[in-house]
């Protein structure tokens, strides 16, 4: 097949989780046989026109000089240069900025949408922005051949809100197997007596009510903020919590070596994500055999089931910060890392996607 991945900044990834996952996936295909283009930005880090095989499409995108509204841009010039090359599938990693365009994708190819998370509830949107990813969404759901859901959660709400039946299909992890202590050091921490958060930093992912609990409480543990912080948002959290020594703003990780140590020899590691499907710094938590204290709400829920502690509001967070020890919860952690082992692997989510690939194919030949 002549495949092509759009709606990423490009791989490898220097960004989040769908060019990690589009990244991992790419390569895959490569080494399945298949002829494979990953579109990327113009100022893409990585500037090469062949990554491990999955050929790269460099196009311009003005997010830098436009904002937001550069999005657009960029993902329109990658659905008309992708008229241009003869694909069998398309698959789209989100809408928010490329559904509008829908009507100009080629005909040709079956067009396969990940539908992400619901990205209308997220609060750093203003009220007609929210209304507008609305309107994308549904763009997106109604004129995909196929759709991809990456939670229960959002199968079932693209089933109740648009008639529309999704593959459920979550995102995957490596299982971390091979831990290296001296690395932590270089965060000026010790095994077991730090705690750590990583997140974007957005109302939604509740950073702020994790560091409220952080603050509230006596003890002065360590608490590791990873994450871009140079925002307005991050600006916010970095005035309110200055006074705290132990609130330690890190900045943005991208060694995934690094990330896994970090959270690997962690005491609590807080996700506190409350929107979207299944989100990739959880999985990689698990599979890091980190203990994972997650805000409270069905999407968290529905990858950790029990295996986890969850808090609503920053009390919350100060009494678990008082009552909980990773050496006290070793079942729970060993529950999460077989759940990534057996379900959640790169390898399982990447044949899942092929085979989904390999159906819709046989569909369009048979015409069913």
């Amino acid at each position: 097949m002549k495949i092509a991945i759009l709606g990423t900044r490009g791989v490898p990834n220097y960004y989040g989780g769908f060019e990690q996952f589009a990244e991992f996936f790419s390569v895959y295909l490569v080494e399945q046989g298949h002829e494979v283009y990953v579109y990327n930005s113009h100022n893409h880090p990585f500037q090469e026109k062949s990554f491990h095989g999955v050929h790269i499409i460099h196009q311009n995108d003005p997010e830098h000089k436009l904002g937001t509204f550069g999005q657009f841009v960029y993902d329109l010039n990658c659905i008309l240069d992708s008229r241009k090359r003869n694909f069998d599938i398309i698959l789209q990693l989100g809408y928010t900025s490329n559904s509008i365009w829908f009507f100009l994708l080629p005909k040709k190819p079956i067009i396969i949408t990940n539908m992400d998370g619901l990205e209308w509830k997220r609060t750093k949107y203003s009220r007609p922005v929210q209304q507008f990813l609305k309107f994308a969404e549904r763009l997106a759901a109604i004129s995909s051949d196929y759709l991809v859901s990456d939670s229960l959660g959002i199968k079932k709400f693209l089933l109740d809100q648009y008639k529309k039946e999704s593959t459920y299909i979550a995102y995957g992890a490596h299982a971390f197997t091979n831990p290296n202590e001296p690395i932590i050091a270089q965060y000026n921490v010790e095994k077991d007596k730090y705690n750590m958060i990583m997140a974007r930093f957005e109302p939604e992912n509740n950073l702020d009510m994790v560091l409220e609990g952080v603050s509230l409480n006596e003890d002065k543990t360590p608490i590791l903020v990873i994450g871009k912080h140079n925002t307005k948002y991050g600006e916010y959290l970095k005035n309110k919590f200055k006074y705290f020594s132990n609130i330690r703003f890190v900045g943005a990780v991208y060694n995934l070596e690094h990330l896994d140590n970090l959270r690997y020899f962690s005491n609590i590691y807080f996700h506190g994500h409350s929107v979207g499907g299944t989100n990739p710094s959880l999985l990689e938590a698990m599979a890091s055999r980190a203990l994972v204290v997650a805000h409270n709400n069905d999407f968290n829920k529905g990858v950790l089931k029990g295996n986890a502690y969850y808090f609503s509001n920053a009390g919350e967070v100060k009494n678990i910060l008082n009552t909980t020890k990773k050496s006290d919860n070793l079942p729970l952690i060993q529950n999460n890392f077989e759940a990534i082992v057996n379900e959640f692997n790169w390898n399982k989510i990447n044949g899942k996607y092929l085979q989904l690939f390999e159906d819709c194919i046989s569909r369009a030949a048979t015409g069913k």
